[in-house]
């Protein structure tokens, strides 16, 4: 059972569109000493906005520098699309894929439960449940992500909902599975989670890593205030992020997709 700080990583690409290689090897040494496993092509980053050769490149750098567990990210409209992807992702050395619903508002929960399904039937990897609304535009009801675990192969929960009482709630359901919290602000009141999966975990790796061995309304107030001085709770957190480590020379590049 994964547990600990899986940094979502930002995407570094130079002016010529291409993912810099040595930026993705010095950002995962600098986050490394204190992760569990690294989680390219997610939110952090851009992974709905990456081109094909983007995407792989930058998970197939992720699992060339990594010696942790290599998690990546699945960020695409259809079903359909998520298969083909998570078939590459696999091939490329992926020891598992994150996934989102489908992006499609009004979505039912029973199709949200297929569209799961569809993907462990289809591409023999684990899965990590990313629930969030952002993104895809839709969320995963509390039965449906028990229903979803219950197919297996499930080995992490992402839950970004923005609830603390239902990151609660999954993890006192006891699934055994781990639950990582996803919002910065919420890593106090997120006791009994396994893990956080944080944009702030690029920059601060040491501090998310402190905050889950011993969370203290001390280091929540310090995380806040890094949050709000890096811009991470905006719509485009990932422009920020990537600016802050190009100034402290992690990354080559600042630019976004």
């Amino acid at each position: 059972m994964i547990k600990g700080i899986i940094p979502p990583l930002v995407t570094p690409v130079n002016h010529d569109g291409n993912v810099s290689e040595q930026s993705v090897k010095q950002l995962i040494e600098s986050v490394s000493p204190y992760s569990s496993a690294l989680m390219p092509t997610l939110s952090s980053g851009e992974g709905w906005a990456l081109s094909n050769k983007q995407f792989e490149e930058m998970i197939k750098f992720t699992v060339k520098y990594s010696k942790l567990p290599v998690f990546a990210g699945i960020e695409f409209k259809t079903t359909e699309e998520v298969i083909e992807k998570a078939k590459i992702a696999k091939s490329l050395g992926a020891d598992a894929i994150v996934i989102t619903t489908p992006f499609k508002r009004n979505i039912t929960q029973e199709e949200i439960y297929e569209h799961f399904k569809k993907i462990k039937d289809k591409v023999n990897i684990p899965i990590f449940i990313y629930n969030e609304h952002a993104v895809s535009g839709n969320s995963i009801s509390f039965e449906t992500i028990v229903k979803i675990c219950q197919l297996g192969n499930i080995i992490g929960i992402k839950e970004a909902s923005g609830s603390a009482d239902f990151t609660q709630k999954l993890v006192q359901i006891g699934l055994n599975i781990p639950i990582f919290q996803g919002w910065e602000h919420l890593c106090f009141e997120s006791k009994g989670a396994e893990g956080y999966i944080l944009p702030l975990s690029n920059l601060e790796p040491k501090l998310c890593f402190e905050m889950l061995k011993n969370p203290t309304e001390k280091k929540q107030r310090e995380i806040n205030l890094l949050c709000e001085k890096y811009n991470i709770s905006d719509d485009d957190w990932y422009v920020f992020l990537k600016k802050e480590l190009h100034k402290r020379g992690i990354i080559t590049t600042e630019r976004v997709i």
